[in-house]
């Protein structure tokens, strides 16, 4: 799901010296050590449900544009991708079931909040389909990636796998450049399409962790090391820029 530059690393990780910082607190510890922490525990067991359920969610969408799509071959890409979207649902479900949940309970919560969403921004052609799934799934990714530094090494590396491309931002740029390039009507269409779409995602992202104490502890620093209220607006912040650098890709307008 991420986009096919660097905007989504997250700036917190880098270090202006060159040289890569060493986790500290809970970043620098295994899931068996940081999940003696009942708050950390619940913490991640709800950010593995609403990634799972994100990615099913994304498997089921893929699999629908799919039939919108325009060419045997665009439909066999987008085939090829829900493939990818579901194998990493079973890995995050599989995870879950390691650690003693229930993925189906950890994936509740998120739900209503995930279909809302989707059912808001039902895309209504091929185009607008591309553009949700690159913009929104990259938006996704950003909020994960930047979580993902905060959490345990076993548990980080897991996020950061299922966070892999699965081709579909390459594939959305290279489809909605040449459709604007055949008719440079479509682009003011789909950026406001796109301006739409970052207002939702961000508005879905921040219910999400306003309704889970859990989460909310661990963004605001209660649980995990560092992380404040300032930072989560500068997190938000570097969101925003991506989408921004996302959206040139496309040839659109932020």
């Amino acid at each position: 799901m991420e986009t096919p530059d660097d905007t989504t690393k997250p700036a917190a990780t880098e270090d202006p010296t060159g040289a890569e910082a060493k986790p500290t607190g809970i970043a620098a510890q295994d899931w068996a050590a940081a999940a003696a922490d009942p708050r950390y525990r619940a913490a991640v067991v709800d950010l593995l449900g609403a990634l799972a359920y994100g990615e099913l969610a994304a498997f089921e969408r893929l699999a629908e544009d799919a039939k919108l799509a325009p060419t045997l071959e665009d439909k066999a890409e987008l085939a090829a991708m829900a493939a990818a979207e579901f194998h990493h649902f079973a890995r995050l479900r599989d995870r879950l079931t390691e650690v003693g949940e229930a993925a189906h309970e950890a994936m509740e919560p998120f739900a209503t909040a995930l279909d809302d969403f989707h059912r808001q921004t039902a895309p209504s052609d091929w185009l607008e389909g591309l553009v949700k799934a690159y913009v929104g799934d990259s938006i996704a990714s950003d909020f994960y990636r930047e979580v993902a530094v905060r959490l345990d090494s076993d548990t980080r590396t897991l996020v950061l796998a299922v966070l892999d491309d699965t081709g579909h931002a390459s594939f959305a740029v290279e489809k909605v450049r040449a459709a604007i390039d055949a008719d440079p009507r479509v682009g003011g269409r789909l950026a406001l399409w796109a301006r739409r779409l970052m207002g939702e995602a961000l508005s879905q992202a921040q219910r999400v962790v306003a309704d889970r104490d859990a989460l909310s502890t661990m963004l605001v620093g209660g649980v995990a090391d560092g992380f404040d209220l300032a930072e989560v607006g500068r997190m938000f912040s570097r969101i925003t820029e991506a989408h921004t650098k996302r959206m040139a890709a496309l040839g659109l307008a932020a």
